[in-house]
């Protein structure tokens, strides 16, 4: 009896123990659904549902004249749901019966894969039920139009699983060209260079944002949940795509035959300070070259006798010398408190100081600094100041460099300073610093403020514009200023001048070579270390300037050429030849020669034509045939004779004449007799390898010279 109680009341314990387990559960649900219930419905939508950033569509940079420069364009990523709903039903009877059809589109797109291969991969995705099943990434938009209606996928992302995941990719259509100065954009915007950068905020837009629901380990955007982004604004800049390809390939010709290490061609326009060109070459380890730096705004040097420009504007201004003041170079050799200063060319005596600017004596310009400056030394700074070489240029980029001019007084000013400054070392400038010197003096003396953005346009619409802006109105007196044209022209034009092997009979321009040493691998300027950079920097056309243009090439030891009136002078004239070529504003029209010319003329082409032609000119003729559409023209004494030549509307198996015709008419001519051309040269056609009233057969190759 007493075991049965025994045994009874245990159970009865381990079911009230139940009874109470079974409560405090019930209760414990009941508090967590009833009473922390939103607190864990938040907490699961935060795990299963959240916003993502949808980047804006960046903005566009073109150039002045409308190219574009770096844009956007989409590329779209093809993930595959294949838990929807639509592709499961009926036991994936849908899916089944086109996944044939979609293997084949697919591989005949892509051609990375046959169709047997995709239908595997297609078929074990399904079966593993993956739910963003990543199928090709980064095809572009052509690929995606045609994709979209493949068999299946054309019936919407319900039926197919098939989702779009769209990206902007960044590319310069002109690759290299102004790479360095438009930039790059990356993921990480830190990292970012050039406008892309400094116009970043602008660039970018506002971003959006995407609901996703996050599935089987992966976010999948949840459709209609979506706040659209703002895309971003356009960058018009000043660049010219013209000048700019001009300058890098005349930068690059040069820096190939000579071997440098990096260099620079700036080209703004003299008026409004407007960058046209900037073009930035560095050498890479393999010998090839790229934009792989802002050397013209970034990189400081000691600009060499480029400076001497802003010596003789104190000299001339503070009238202590005239340009034809007579200077002694004293052979071309002196020693400054212990330091020699050496001239390019020695043997040089007693000069003009025109003369001296255009031989580029440094022992001239030490020797008048040290003369007229060396009690008054922060005189000489002042007129460095005025010219803004110790203040940042201002220009409308991040990554410009802060200037060095050393101020008398300070730690670092010694007794060979002043001598050394006047001649272009002991001061370190990029090359748009000096550039905006010559600059301003072929602007009357305005300084300009150099800026390489016109505007910011926001669907087509300018929303805001950038203006020239004068930095100082007059850097000195009219009387310096003609002085200093002067000069420089005489750089040029005086058999002496360092840049007188360039001058040309076409127009004229005024500039300043200059020769740096520089020491390789900071080891010192000792003899078997030092290099050599090469500048010049002047304007065009020297009466009244268009554009002034920078060119400094930092050689290498293995640079054959040194000097900058070999090296740098001949990539501003190849830049100013081809820009003056392509604007015949600049000079005026030649007036025709009134007395008649008795050589006769024979031209050829379409009667249409030469009718439309002689109308424009106002000159009567007279036209001896009545049939056909080709016509020769004799001219003699102002008459104009037409006669008709070769038909091609007749079928014939007689050589036509061609010598005489352009190449379009020659072309279109001989292809409408059957024949195939191949042709060489440019002008008039001179010679045709079929000759004139031979036979020929349809299809044969007749091949002619044009000069």
């Amino acid at each position: 009896m007493d075991v049965k109680k025994d045994i009874l009341w245990r159970v009865y314990l381990c079911f009230l123990c139940i009874i109470v387990l079974g409560v405090v559960v019930l209760g414990r649900a009941f508090y967590i659904q009833r009473i922390q219930g939103s607190y864990w419905t938040s907490m699961s939508d935060s795990l299963h549902l959240k916003y993502l950033p949808i980047n804006a569509e960046r903005g566009s940079i073109y150039s002045e004249d409308g190219n574009l420069l770096s844009t956007s364009i989409p590329v779209y990523d093809i993930y595959i749901d294949f838990g929807a709903a639509g592709l499961r039903e009926k036991k994936g009877k849908r899916f089944y019966d086109n996944i044939d059809s979609l293997s084949i589109s697919l591989a005949n797109l892509f051609n990375d894969a046959s169709a047997d291969d995709y239908k595997t991969q297609l078929l074990v995705a399904y079966k593993n039920e993956d739910r963003y099943f990543l199928m090709k990434r980064k095809i572009s938009f052509e690929q995606f139009k045609q994709v979209r209606d493949f068999i299946l996928i054309k019936e919407g992302r319900n039926k197919s699983g098939f989702i779009f995941d769209k990206r902007d990719r960044r590319v310069n259509p002109y690759v290299l060209l102004a790479n360095r100065t438009i930039g790059l954009s990356r993921g990480d915007t830190s990292k970012n260079v050039g406008l892309e950068r400094t116009y970043d905020s602008l660039l970018k837009g506002q971003t959006g944002q995407r609901l996703v629901r996050y599935i089987a380990g992966v976010y999948i955007p949840v459709d209609g949940a979506e706040i659209e982004p703002e895309n971003g604004k356009d960058i018009i800049t000043t660049l010219d795509t013209y000048i700019q390809d001009v300058a890098e390939n005349a930068l690059m010709k040069m820096m190939v035959r000579n071997n440098s290490l990096h260099g620079t061609c700036i080209v703004m326009e003299t008026e409004t300070g407007k960058i046209k060109a900037i073009a930035n070459l560095g050498r890479r380890p393999d010998g090839s070259y790229m934009e792989d730096y802002n050397y013209g705004i970034g990189k400081k040097t000691e600009p060499g006798s480029i400076f001497k420009l802003a010596t003789l504007l104190s000299l001339l201004e503070d009238k202590h010398v005239d340009t034809n003041t007579i200077v002694d170079c004293e052979g071309g050799s002196k020693i400054f408190h212990g330091l020699r200063i050496r001239d390019s060319h020695l043997g040089t005596g007693s000069i003009t100081v025109k003369e001296a600017f255009a031989r580029s004596s440094n022992v001239a310009f030490a020797k008048l600094a040290e003369q007229y400056y060396h009690n008054n030394p922060n005189q000489f700074y002042k007129h460095l100041h005025r010219l803004r070489l110790d203040t940042a240029t201002g220009v409308d980029i991040l990554g410009q460099a802060t200037p060095l001019i050393k101020k008398p007084g300070g730690k670092f000013w010694g007794k060979t300073t002043l001598p050394y400054m006047a001649h272009g070392y002991e001061e370190l400038l990029t090359p748009l610093h000096m550039l905006m010197v010559y600059n301003a003096v072929a602007n009357n003396g305005k300084m300009m403020k150099p800026y390489l953005v016109n505007s910011i346009r926001q669907l087509g619409i300018n929303i805001k514009s950038f203006t020239p802006q004068v930095l100082v109105e007059k850097i000195c007196s009219n009387e310096t200023l003609e002085k200093l044209k002067d000069c420089l022209l005489d750089v040029v034009e005086n058999e002496h001048g360092t840049a007188n092997s360039l001058k040309t009979d076409m127009y004229q321009f005024a500039g300043k070579t200059g020769t740096a040493v520089t020491a390789l691998d900071n080891r010192g300027y000792n003899k078997g270390n030092k290099i050599y950079q090469s500048s010049f920097i002047g304007f065009f056309p020297a009466d009244k300037p268009k554009y002034s243009i920078a060119v400094v090439i930092q050689n290498s030891n293995e640079s054959r050429l040194a000097y900058g009136g070999v090296v740098s002078a001949p990539v501003f004239r190849e830049v100013a030849d081809k820009i003056y070529a392509s604007n015949i504003s600049y000079s005026p029209y030649l007036q025709a020669d009134t007395t008649v010319d008795s050589t006769a003329y024979n031209f050829y082409g379409l009667k249409n034509d030469l009718n439309k032609i002689l109308s424009v000119l106002n000159m009567p003729y007279m036209d001896s045939a009545v049939a056909g559409y080709w016509r020769s023209i004799n001219m003699l004494n102002k008459k104009v004779i037409l006669n008709a030549i070769n038909n091609p509307s007749v079928k014939s198996t007689v050589m036509p004449r061609v010598v005489g015709l352009g190449l379009k008419d020659a072309v279109y001519m001989l292809e409408n007799y059957g024949l195939k051309v191949t042709a060489g040269g440019r002008g008039k056609v001179i010679y045709q390898s079929l000759q004139e009233g031979m036979a020929f057969t349809k299809g044969q190759t007749i091949n002619i010279h044009l000069n």
